[in-house]
């Protein structure tokens, strides 16, 4: 779909954070603050690629030049 650097950077992020959210939970005695700024972060990422998708999907086609 979108092949950019920041896509790509931002996926990589949004699954990193999902890890640690997904640790911190089963940790014994998890902190409830870290769980929220996790779960705040990754909503934040995921709010991204969905703009750069839009972004993306707006974007006109671009037609090879001896197709006019």
């Amino acid at each position: 779909m979108n092949s950019t650097p920041n896509f790509y950077r931002l996926t990589v992020l949004h699954r990193q954070l999902d890890d640690a959210e997904r640790r911190e939970a089963h940790r014994q005695g998890a902190d409830p603050f870290r769980l929220l700024r996790l779960k705040t972060l990754k909503l934040a990422v995921k709010e991204r690629l969905a703009a750069l998708t839009l972004r993306a999907l707006r974007r006109p086609a671009l037609r090879p030049a001896l197709a006019r």
